[in-house]
């Protein structure tokens, strides 16, 4: 099988029609298998819903004075939900030069005996109505419809995979927590081609089970690498939604579905600031990662397809955690080590002690 060169585009809308129906679920099955990212166009969202996400997005980093932004920083609360400055979340060990805010769907603040990963799931820091009166509405309306969209588009998943719709329903929660950001990437500094250079989010992979990006002004800087280890741009295209499927999902469909390495450049300088709203369908934090009973049919597509290129570590290999809220814990510490050092100076000692021996262990082979 040839590496992918192109990212391919599916219209959300065939999968409502019972006659275009089976044909958009061969177009995923194969991106599924071969790709891992693909453009899903005519979602059904209210394109005036959009237009002001796009626009709150913006206003919160141009308009929202410093101090409105501190004090809502992440690092005030143990939940990883707020503010983070510009290269202060890691990603392959450099920072990020990006700055966001988390947002969650609404949960309430877990009790005294929940485990420690339950301090995942908390109420929002939403930026002050004086300043944004329409922030909240907006993405509380937002993340309402994108949450009846992921799970409509996971049902999908498991048909084009020979399951049930209804096969993922057991690994959400009642009240499943869905997450969102809202990213500013400011021009680099540089107008150099080095992704060195320019890096906006290193190379990784998406987690949960499924991501939906709204790229939110017309700079290109999205990138997903191929089985060749090519990077591909993935442009801005109006009115679509950038998938990508999480390690969750490799991890529940014993690798058939593939979790595709990518990552972001900053503009160039003199491109202007990039902005993008990405979704993250959540899974209960209490969920174990057994291998669906996929058909034998759709497994064997997936040793036709080789090896893929895999440059960035799995996070849920079997055995090495209890649930999914461990792992996901885990990597929120290590990606905002700021946050780990408040809250979690525990799990932060661990992780550095981790890298320390595996920077030991390079520095040795070498």
């Amino acid at each position: 099988m040839s590496a992918f060169s192109a990212v391919p585009v599916l219209p959300l809308a065939a999968a409502r029609d019972p006659d275009t129906k089976p044909a958009f679920l061969d177009q995923l099955r194969d991106a599924l298998l071969n790709v891992g990212f693909l453009y899903l166009s005519e979602t059904g969202l209210d394109e005036g819903l959009v237009e002001r996400v796009c626009k709150e997005t913006v206003g919160f980093f141009d308009e929202l004075p410093l101090e409105e932004k501190e004090a809502i920083e992440m690092k005030n609360q143990k939940s990883f939900l707020g503010w983070s400055r510009l290269n202060n979340e890691t990603t392959a060990s450099r920072p990020d030069y990006r700055e966001q805010l988390d947002l969650s769907t609404p949960q309430p603040i877990p009790g005294p005996d929940a485990p420690l990963y339950h301090n995942l799931l908390a109420p929002n820091q939403w930026p002050s109505p004086q300043h944004l009166p329409h922030f909240r509405p907006v993405f509380e309306e937002y993340m309402q419809q994108m949450s009846a969209i992921s799970t409509f588009f996971t049902s999908l998943i498991a048909e084009a995979l020979g399951l049930p719709a209804t096969a993922f329903d057991r690994f959400f929660d009642a009240s499943q927590q869905h997450k969102l950001k809202i990213v500013k990437y400011p021009e680099a500094a540089t107008d150099s081609d080095d992704a060195a250079d320019r890096q906006g989010v290193g190379p990784h992979k998406d987690s949960m089970l499924t991501s939906y990006l709204l790229q939110a002004s017309p700079q290109r800087g999205l990138q997903a690498q191929n089985l060749a280890g090519e990077w591909i741009d993935v442009s801005p295209l109006p009115g679509t939604l950038v998938v990508a499927i999480g390690q969750g999902m490799e991890a529940l469909t014993g690798g058939v579905c593939a979790s595709t390495t990518h990552r972001v450049l900053s503009p160039k300088k003199g491109e202007g600031p990039r902005f993008s709203v990405p979704f993250f369908q959540g899974v209960s934090y209490d969920a174990k990662f057994e291998e669906m009973e996929v058909p034998e049919d759709v497994r064997q597509l997936k040793e036709e397809k080789g090896k893929r290129r895999d440059d960035v570590e799995f996070t849920f290999v079997k055995g090495r955690w209890g649930h999914l809220g461990e792992a996901t814990l885990m990597n929120r510490v290590r990606s905002h080590p700021d946050v780990g050092e408040r809250w979690y100076p525990d799990l932060l000692a661990k992780i550095r002690e981790q890298q320390a021996r595996n920077a030991g262990a390079l520095q040795t082979a070498h």
